[in-house]
């Protein structure tokens, strides 16, 4: 390999343009990421993808997993078959015939370079923009409901479709997320199953580390970001601490189902997330010292859908949700990312994101109502939150 990797330095955006061409070519799957705050990137590419029921985190084998919003959904997992890992314009590793193929044969494009290929999506039932006097109307319904005392919070979602004006090129949209969202997952999943999506994700929901650490977030909250603000001294209201305090009570919660009294707690404190801030409580445990080896799995199954996209609480608001949205979610606001993937696993919960069709792209966003929300703010809440994906299309 370290005979290879010294003739690949200066070509490494050929060989991965190539590589992603030849993935779709020859009908695999493929995956591209970046950790937070990470400046190394991965592919991985499968001829054979799986369909689970259940995610077992710690007997996974090595790959990345796609998970719906609903939970009783099948889940999409790639095994890393085919892997590349790269930092800037240096390629660090490979593995796989067709990427030993492909590393060795750098100026052999299998299709034109210029205009990169991807699977298109399958419109769902109801997959439409949503207008803001439909988003405000369900607003107005998930209030009333409140009153009633039915839920604490709720998470309304929305979508806008935009018309593709010029070809996308999955490669550049990937380098540019890289750089604009340096804290957050940056992620392209394509296959014939999902379609593609792409996003840049900054909420952790499950994390293994290799020395044996799980962490897991609250993040929510949501207010402009304004370019030079301390993010320290950001003020916040009363709904928004309470949004927050309901997601932080909801984890503390799952650990007391599962009686885990040994965990750390740090926060709230305010985060940038794009053009946007939240609040974010972060929380860790060390399975080895709790003797809690499948924290992991165990928590990811308690968590998803957290009320931080669902609402609190979660079963009522989860019913109430897909009877009044009238769209599927599909992937948003569902989960994804690496499992044992060089013995750590980082799972983020899928919500700036897109989803690309032939000519069009489907975005999507959410807000935490309750009963002090302002409908009118909601929905400029979501206009925000587009505007993390809004300018990759526009740049």
């Amino acid at each position: 390999m370290e005979e290879v990797l010294k003739h690949t330095n200066t070509h490494c955006q050929t060989i991965l343009r190539n590589a992603l061409n030849t993935f779709f070519n020859r009908r695999y799957c493929f995956s591209m990421w970046r950790l937070p705050d990470s400046r190394t990137s991965h592919l991985i590419a499968t001829k054979n993808p799986l369909k689970l029921g259940e995610v077992d985190i710690e007997k996974s084998s090595s790959g990345f997993i796609f998970a719906p919003f609903q939970q009783d959904k099948e889940k999409m997992f790639l095994p890393a078959d085919e892997v590349i890992s790269f930092q800037n314009e240096k390629i660090l590793s490979f593995k796989g015939a067709l990427m030993e193929e492909i590393i060795s044969n750098p100026f052999t494009p299998k299709t034109s370079t210029k205009s990169l290929n991807y699977y298109e999506g399958k419109m769902s039932s109801g997959c439409y923009s949503i207008s803001q006097k439909g988003f405000l109307e369900l607003i107005k319904k998930c209030q009333n409901e409140i009153s009633k005392q039915s839920f604490e919070k709720i998470v309304a979602t929305r979508t806008q479709y935009i018309a593709l004006t010029h070809p996308f090129d999955i490669a550049t949209k990937f380098d540019q997320m890289c750089e604009l969202y340096p804290h957050a997952l940056v992620y392209v999943l394509s296959s014939s199953e999902t379609g593609t999506w792409l996003g840049a994700s900054p909420e952790l929901l499950v994390s293994n580390d290799k020395d044996g650490h799980f962490r897991t977030e609250a993040l929510a909250a949501t207010q402009p970001y304004r370019e030079g603000v301390n993010l320290q001294t950001a003020t916040w209201g009363q709904k928004e601490i309470e949004e927050q305090a309901l997601v932080v009570r909801y984890i503390i919660n799952c650990f007391k189902k599962i009686r885990l009294r040994e965990f750390e707690e740090k926060g709230p404190k305010s985060v940038g997330a794009g053009n946007v801030i939240h609040l974010k409580t972060s929380f860790e445990v060390d399975t080895v010292a709790t003797n809690f080896p499948n924290l992991g799995t165990v928590m990811l199954k308690l968590l998803h859908p957290t009320s931080a996209v669902c609402g609190m609480p979660k079963e009522e608001s989860l019913r109430f949700l897909l009877q009044n949205e009238k769209y599927d979610r599909q992937y948003f606001t569902g989960y994804l990312g690496p499992i044992n993937f060089e013995s750590e696993s980082h799972l983020f919960v899928n919500l700036r994101c897109m989803q690309l069709f032939k000519n069009n792209v489907m975005l999507y966003a959410g807000t935490g109502i309750t009963d002090e929300s302002v409908p009118e703010l909601e929905w400029k809440e979501t206009e925000w939150k587009m505007d993390t994906m809004l300018r990759i299309l526009n740049s």
